[in-house]
């Protein structure tokens, strides 16, 4: 099961997609992922990928899959898994490439520069908190650098104290048009000392006030290991056309988002990475509005927008959802 805010499900039917013994379930915001990216999704013709159009948010999608997995009884029937950074093992590979990146910046081993600052788009917090899965297995970080669009829940929880969740806003930047950023209890997790029981409270406390205050003590914790900066819309444009401008490379908004927040640092003492997350392609429309022209189309993107689609729209509820799967597990 994937539910994803535009590039999780197109990489999950990419891997699994015609695979024996497995399903693989694809549960989209509709209308709030680029046409790119849901035709990625929607125009694979393998029949055990399934793809849901949900009539919500990624974070409606996201919290039925964690209601799917609460429900012991129907999630060890169908035998279901994650493929979301809900699942740890996405993490684990995704702190890799902080590993290689500051090996080849000559970070590693007695001869080691300074460390490096990582500048992550940021989303569901999954990405940016491999990095301090990387970090806490000795891989030498400066900081981890937060970087979201006008969905600032994660700017606003470091830089406010206050993780509080609001409408999702559409964006630029559709893949972090997202405000419960499922990975952060991870980061709360560590910056209370690993105290499982104050967590699993906390989180409790904010999925039914969706506001949680952080203690001075845990917050000065995250803020010793995170900065965070928030980019509207016209920042991202302004980015993605100042790299062009300056180097001749396309980026995505995502990066776009990232990238903006990466001129705004001050007093950095080592290099500065910033994450890219998604080819421009994906992104044509914001591209265009900054740069003045299309970005190129791979190969494998050409002609998407001619097969047919197949996928269903279904209503953001979670039996409906259950009942959706149930009917179309195959023997």
């Amino acid at each position: 099961m994937a539910a994803t805010s535009g590039d999780t499900g197109s990489a999950a039917i990419a891997a699994l997609g015609g695979l024996p013994n497995i399903d693989v379930f694809v549960m989209h915001p509709r209308g709030r992922v680029s046409d790119v990216q849901r035709l990625q999704m929607t125009t694979a013709t393998h029949a055990n990928v399934h793809n849901i159009a949900l009539e919500g948010s990624f974070d409606d999608a996201q919290s039925i899959v964690k209601a799917l997995f609460a429900d012991t009884a129907f999630a060890k029937k169908v035998s279901l898994t994650a493929v979301n950074s809900i699942n740890f093992a996405r993490i684990a590979a995704q702190s890799v490439y902080y590993i290689t990146a500051t090996a080849a910046l000559g970070g590693l081993g007695h001869d080691a520069g300074a460390s490096p600052t990582f500048v992550v788009p940021t989303g569901n917090f999954g990405d940016i908190f491999a990095g301090e899965a990387a970090w806490r297995m000795g891989l030498p970080i400066a900081r981890l650098v937060i970087a979201t669009n006008a969905n600032d829940i994660m700017a606003r929880a470091l830089n406010e104290g206050v993780y509080e969740s609001g409408d999702a806003h559409p964006t630029l930047s559709p893949s972090m048009d997202i405000q419960v950023a499922s990975n952060f209890e991870r980061a709360l997790f560590e910056a209370c000392d690993r105290n499982s029981g104050w967590t699993a409270a906390a989180m409790e406390d904010f999925a039914r006030h969706r506001r949680l205050a952080i203690p001075q003590e845990v917050l000065a914790r995250l803020r010793a290991r995170y900065s965070a900066f928030a980019e509207d819309d016209a920042a991202t444009l302004a980015a993605i056309k100042a790299v062009h401008d300056e180097t001749g490379r396309i980026i995505d908004p995502h990066t776009g988002v990232a990238m903006a927040a990466a001129r705004k640092l001050k007093d950095t003492q080592g290099p500065v990475v910033v994450l890219s997350t998604a080819h421009p392609a994906k992104f044509p429309d914001a591209v265009t509005r900054a740069i003045g022209a299309a970005p190129p189309v791979p190969e494998r993107l050409k002609g998407l927008e001619s097969l047919p689609e197949r996928v269903e729209t279904v209503p953001a509820n979670l039996p409906l959802i259950r009942d959706f799967i149930s009917s179309r597990l195959r023997p």
